[in-house]
Formats: structure tokens, C-alpha cells, sequence
């Protein structure tokens, strides 16, 4: 009797460790569990992210791609405007170079008569000839292009204006000035040789115009940007010798004093 109360006893008790150190080991399991899928999730959501941002990455580079292929055309289109213009500068430098020499010898009796229709230019004994004056309109596009030069500082536009001018309106006043403009233009964007050109066709083909003085300087200026040192003297004193009392012959023998300090 005795033995068989202690057995009812002792039994429910075994029963209880015994399912205590069930829920013990089936615990871990279902921790462990739930964790590797909270990595999973985790894993999965840093997947998404990552994907999201080389997506991201990826269509930054075909933008950037774009633009570079963008400024590329640009460049290659501006490089053959260039070229394209330096030869339009060379082949009128030559055209006027042609009616120069075929040009016949003046007599003194047409000299005269050229006489009555130029006025002096200071005392430099070069006439000033009288150029066809513009029209309004004329003045109004000129006005233009001088806009984009002075205010606006819209070099590139005010090139394809200048030669859209020279080109539409014949020989005159502001045609001129339109050369030496050019001329300007391209000595402040360093475009040395086709500064050199305009300059060129202003001194030498309208080296009777009010403009002829500064070209013939600015020319001397661009011969010594170009280290053509000696061409660039000899322009500053042809400014000095045939077109004294003007403010180029000024600045011109500044030049020529600091040249030889």
C-alpha cells in the first residue's frame, strides 16, 4: 500500500519534467525558425534596395551618356563651323587680293577727282573715303549684333550675325565695320587666325575707312599674340606713320615703346 502511494506520486511528476524538457527543446526550434525567416525578410527587403539603386545608378549613366554625346556633336559641329569660316576669311582675303592686282594704275588726274569725293583724316594724308550709308534697317540689325557683343556677351550668335550681315548687305559703312567686328569678336574668343583675317580685309582692302586705324592696331595685336613679333611691330608703325593724331597711333607707340624697353 504503501509502495503504490508513492508510485501515484512520483508519476505525475516524472510526467512533469519530462514535458517541461519537451517545451524546452521544441522552444529553440521555433525561435531559430522565426529568426532565419526575419533574415530572409531582412535579406530580401536589402535585395529590393540594392536592386532599386544600381536601377537608379544605371539610368544616371545613360543620362550622363547622353550628355556627353550631346556635347560631342556640338563641339565636332562647331569645329567645322570654324573651319568652314576660316576658309570664307581666306577666300576673300584672296578674292580682294585678286581685284588688288588686277586693278590698273590710277593717274594723278583720277586721283584728283577721287580727291573731291574723300575728306581727311586728321593730318595723316590718308583720305577718308565716304561709304554708302545704311538704311534703317541696315542700322537696326547692326544695332543687333552690337547688342549681343557689348551686353549680352553672346559671342557665338553675334559671329553667325556678322557674317549673316556681311553677307546680305553690299559694300558700305557698316559692312566695314562688320569685318572689324568680326575681327573683335574673335580676338576675345582667342581664335587668333580668324582674328587675323577680318583685321586683315579691313586694313588692307579699307584702309581708307574711319575703321582702318584700330584694325591695322588690332592686327599688330593679334601678330603678337601669335609671336609674330617683328609682323606685329611693323604693323604698330604703320599705324604711327600713316594715321598719326588718332588714338590708335597712340596706343600703337605705347606698344612700340614698351617693345623696345
Amino acid at each position: 500500500m504503501r509502495h503504490l502511494l508513492m508510485a501515484t506520486v512520483m508519476l505525475p511528476l516524472a510526467f512533469g519534467h519530462a514535458g517541461g524538457a519537451l517545451a524546452q527543446s521544441v522552444s529553440p526550434a521555433f525561435q531559430d525558425n522565426a529568426s532565419e525567416a526575419e533574415r530572409k525578410a531582412g535579406n530580401s527587403q536589402a535585395n529590393a534596395e540594392l536592386f532599386y539603386m544600381i536601377q537608379q545608378l544605371q539610368g544616371e549613366v545613360r543620362r550622363l551618356q547622353g550628355r556627353v554625346e550631346e556635347q560631342r556633336n556640338l563641339i565636332d559641329r562647331l569645329t567645322k563651323q570654324s573651319r568652314d569660316r576660316y576658309i570664307d576669311l581666306d577666300q576673300r582675303i584672296l578674292k580682294l587680293s585678286e581685284k588688288v592686282s588686277e586693278a590698273p594704275a590710277t593717274s594723278s588726274a583720277s586721283s584728283e577727282g577721287a580727291a573731291d569725293s574723300a575728306e581727311a583724316a586728321g593730318d595723316s594724308g590718308v583720305k577718308t573715303r565716304i561709304y554708302r550709308q545704311p538704311s534703317d534697317k541696315e542700322r537696326t540689325e547692326y544695332q543687333k549684333i552690337q547688342t549681343l557683343i557689348h551686353q549680352e556677351k553672346n559671342y557665338d550668335q553675334a559671329i553667325n550675325g556678322l557674317y549673316d550681315f556681311i553677307d546680305e548687305y553690299e559694300e558700305g559703312d557698316l559692312t566695314v565695320n562688320a569685318y572689324y567686328w568680326l575681327g573683335e569678336v574673335y580676338l576675345v574668343e582667342e581664335q587668333l587666325e580668324q582674328a587675323r583675317q577680318a583685321f586683315t580685309i579691313v586694313a588692307t582692302r579699307y584702309g581708307d575707312h574711319r575703321k582702318a586705324p584700330d584694325a591695322v592696331y588690332k592686327l599688330g595685336v593679334t601678330l603678337d599674340r601669335l609671336g609674330d613679333k617683328e609682323q606685329a611691330r611693323g604693323r604698330m608703325e604703320t599705324v604711327v606713320r600713316d594715321y598719326p593724331n588718332t588714338s590708335a597711333a597712340e596706343l600703337a607707340k605705347k606698344y612700340l615703346d614698351s617693345s623696345n624697353g
